[in-house]
């Protein structure tokens, strides 16, 4: 059970990856025999790739790969570099935090009004229920980073890529 805990994110990009896969490969075969597509695909594709960016970027932040800027840290002693870390983090988490909240309420607006969508007139909020967990799940991912970069001496990793 904590493996998969531990891995949540990678499993739910492997999934909708193959299903987004699976959806295209059929449209392109489809539309090859009888020249004719289906109409939902591209909903569906442009729906995994948006959940596929957010659950990417808490696999991202799982392994520090996030995209740093350290030129001014870099040149702060350890303390003050630990310092910068923790502000960034801390920023970094305030944002994601105010995100989710941000698209919960467009979750619950979607759900009260009954919102579509226009190819397969589904609820919106089917997809967009998941921009929050994902957000909520950068977070986390975030805060265990840079624990443990905390952890190491002088507060953050000499490998440059920060938190």
């Amino acid at each position: 059970m904590r493996h998969l805990l531990d891995e949540a994110e990678k499993i739910v990009c492997a999934v909708i990856f193959l299903g987004m896969t699976a959806l295209g490969f059929t449209n392109v075969v489809v539309r090859y025999l009888t020249s004719y597509s289906f109409a939902a695909t591209q909903e569906l594709l442009l729906d995994g790739f948006l959940l596929l960016t957010v659950f990417g970027a808490a696999i991202a932040a799982r392994r520090g790969e996030h995209l740093a800027v350290t030129l001014f840290t870099d040149m702060l002693p350890a303390g003050g570099r630990r310092i910068a870390v923790v502000f960034s983090g801390a920023l970094s988490v305030l944002l994601l935090v105010l995100s989710a909240w941000f698209t919960w309420q467009l979750v619950q607006d979607q759900y009260q009004s009954g919102v579509t969508s226009s190819g397969m007139q589904i609820p919106e909020w089917y997809v967009s229920v998941g921009l929050p967990v994902g957000f909520l799940l950068i977070a986390f991912r975030l805060v265990q980073t840079g624990l443990a970069a905390w952890r190491q001496p002088g507060g953050v990793p000499d490998d440059g890529k920060g938190i």
